[in-house]
């Protein structure tokens, strides 16, 4: 008998692994998030920045127009939810939408970062344009296959395990992602432009060895029961579901949070902190870094002492960052290098050291964020007998992404109101213009007490969460 290691005797009761290699399984989950998870980091990090420095648009216009992306994004989930969980093949129902719309995917992303010819009112017509087919297509794979965690696996601590796969897949893409962006987008808009043919390629790509290594799972894995289900009875079967409101509550807050900290970021290390813009690109290495690492030691921990104490901590961690961020002062010292960064003792670079400590406690602490939201997830699919993934994930996707959407208007409205000025002419990523001081507060706001404040509200939600699942006893009518 060949030797096994242990998890891999526990992979035994899963019905889609029997036959296969579980390291090919966790491999190839873990890729099925790369595309996305890159497309994410780029457009969560730098889409802002490009719309008001390299695009010209002001803040507000900028701000709606990430509004309508995520809330189109958030719209067409029930539907491909939908779909997926009624589309037959021999393959699953989810492989065949990830694999239909991986090229899409490329194409649109790459898109999306060129700017056209015109005044504002043509540009923001063609973003959204744009920006409807990109989150058409993104939905396509992401939503199937993030169903398929559920449907491969019964087992709490596999399930886990996928989730940590996805997610470490999901951050080294954006990892890499971040690199190529901080490489190019010094160049300005041809910089722009070929980042976004590499991540196009890259997600493509990415997205079908994802499907070709899940193949031989996925024709094993559970099914979702196919009956149709009126609009009003997926209203009832989710208010019915506790834990799923309380997951989907978690996940609105954690990402709100995450997600508004995002477009913020590069504004508040070159406007707030007088970080230049060759340096602050790389100083959001340093956040995926640490999420990274994070990712792997939240894992580990959830799986020895549980989901909800990982959380807690994180959350900790994370509301700390958040606080620290809200106070440091600007550097003094703007000549800083790349040399600088690295011998922190040269050239006063030592005044970064705050800031690179304070990064890495936030990025180390919202990466609870990726794994502990989806980890509850099957709990709540579980206690509904009928298990319709597709369906659960749909909604919980949809509420985060109308969340997201609004608090990004947010952003644009307090940045507009406060005065924030934006670049008429921009060399790069982004460029530095003396602030008033109440925008200069609006961003700290948005970096610090307004993430914590989300935060500490998802940890008050998950309080009382159950450690034995109950199962739903009273069926949808």
């Amino acid at each position: 008998m060949a030797f096994r290691l242990p998890f891999q005797k526990r992979l035994t009761n899963s019905i889609a692994t029997k036959g296969n290699s579980p390291i090919r399984m966790f491999v190839s989950y873990g890729l099925g998030d790369a595309g996305t998870g890159l497309a994410a980091s780029q457009l969560g990090f730098y889409l802002f920045a490009f719309f008001t420095c390299t695009a010209g648009l002001p803040a507000f216009i900028a701000g709606s127009l990430l509004m309508v992306i995520k809330v189109w994004d958030g719209i067409n989930d029930p539907l491909i939810g939908w779909l997926s969980d009624h589309t037959q093949s021999r393959w699953g129902p989810r492989l065949p939408w990830m694999i239909g719309a991986s090229a899409p995917l490329g194409i649109t992303l790459a898109a999306i970062w060129w700017v056209p010819p015109g005044s504002i009112t043509s540009k923001t017509i063609y973003f959204i344009l744009i920006a409807v087919l990109l989150m058409t297509a993104y939905t396509s794979v992401n939503l199937p296959y993030s169903a398929l965690s559920v449907e491969l696996t019964k087992s709490t601590s596999i399930r886990t395990r996928l989730n940590a796969s996805r997610f470490t897949g999901s951050i080294l893409a954006s990892l890499t992602g971040l690199i190529v962006a901080s490489l190019l987008t010094n160049q300005g808009e041809t910089g722009f432009i070929a980042m976004g043919r590499i991540a196009g390629t890259l997600a493509t790509l990415a997205t079908l060895l994802c499907c070709w290594g899940l193949a031989p799972f996925a024709k094993k894995a559970q099914r979702p029961k196919r009956h149709k289900e009126p609009f009003r009875l997926q209203i009832y079967r989710i208010l019915q579901n506790p834990l799923f409101l309380k997951v989907l509550s978690l996940y609105l807050v954690l990402w709100c949070a995450l997600q508004l900290m995002q477009p913020v970021a590069l504004i508040y290390l070159v406007q707030a902190m007088h970080v230049p813009t060759e340096q602050s690109t790389w100083l959001l290495v340093v956040f995926q870094v640490s999420a990274l690492v994070g990712l792997q030691i939240w894992t580990i921990y959830s799986n020895h002492y549980g989901r909800i104490k990982a959380l807690f901590l994180g959350g900790g961690l994370w509301i700390g960052g958040c606080t620290i961020a809200m106070f440091l002062k600007p550097l003094t010292h703007s000549e800083l290098s790349l040399n600088g960064l690295n011998s922190l003792a040269e050239n006063n670079s030592y005044e970064i050291v705050p800031l690179l400590l304070t990064i890495i406690l936030v990025g180390f602490g919202a990466s609870t964020a990726y794994l502990i939201p989806w980890s509850l997830l099957p709990d709540a699919v579980d206690w509904d007998p009928e298990k319709p993934s597709g369906m659960y994930t749909a909604w919980m996707v949809l509420i985060q992404k109308i969340g997201i959407g609004l608090s990004i208007q947010i952003l644009g409205l307090l940045l507009s109101f406060s005065g924030y000025k934006s670049a008429e002419n921009c060399s790069g990523a982004m460029s530095f213009i003396t602030q008033p001081e109440s925008a200069l507060v609006s961003i700290r706001l948005c970096m610090g007490l307004i993430p914590a404040f989300l935060v500490i509200v998802g940890l008050l939600l998950m309080r009382n969460w159950p450690e034995k699942q109950p199962t739903l006893k009273k069926e949808i009518p």
